[in-house]
């Protein structure tokens, strides 16, 4: 009976970790954002949305943005009609966490122009989408389904140098999209650091 247990609880915490489907309904989340507005999902139902897993200690992602462009991918997204909407699920005492005030200034000093940044520190959302590392991207059409979950670009690596001449997944997927074209890359390996959820 106790191995029963055990084995449907350990199918339960897979399946709450499973991530979601690239073809299927994005998940439906809630969050509060460091602008003061509850950011929910459907709210942006009409139009591409994407999704970016962030955390300013993290070498990966100083190396997007220290280099502009991670700033230069919002800006082109946000030209193709879509939302950008950066989520922290650093937890409290965790590297990346932090306040709404401090998100805020992080997105004025870096000159970066998200729509939204979604304070989840509880990881609740981040672990709805299986989020694995800073970065980590997902790109959602304008019916709600999901269509690219994977890393921002080609090169895995933290140095900047690596930047020119990589292939952006996700303004690949994006322009596959505005051609009414199926993604060409819907799934890729996300690197960076690990999201720093709460143990």
């Amino acid at each position: 009976m106790l191995k029963l247990s055990v084995a449907a609880l350990a199918l339960i915490s897979t399946s709450a970790l499973a991530a979601p489907e690239i073809g299927a309904p994005a998940p439906a989340f809630e969050g509060a954002a460091a602008s003061g507005e509850t950011v929910r999902l459907s709210d942006y139902l009409g139009q591409k949305v994407v999704l970016e897993w962030t955390n300013n200690g993290c070498p990966f992602v100083q190396k997007h943005y220290n280099s502009g462009n991670m700033q230069a991918t919002q800006e082109a997204a946000k030209a193709e009609g879509a939302v950008w909407i950066s989520v922290i699920s650093s937890a409290p005492g965790m590297q990346g966490h932090v306040s709404a005030d401090e998100a805020n200034a992080l997105s004025e000093s870096r000159g970066a122009t998200p729509d939204e940044v979604v304070l989840d520190p509880s990881g609740e959302i981040g672990r709805l989408y299986a989020a694995k590392t800073t970065p980590h991207m997902f790109i959602i059409d304008e019916e709600g389904v999901l269509r690219y979950d994977g890393a921002i670009d080609d090169r895995p690596s933290a140095d900047p140098s690596t930047i020119e001449g990589a292939k952006n997944y996700v303004l690949a997927a994006l322009g596959d999209m505005a051609a009414g074209r199926p993604v060409e890359s819907p799934a890729t390996k996300p690197y960076g650091c690990s999201v720093k959820y709460a143990h």
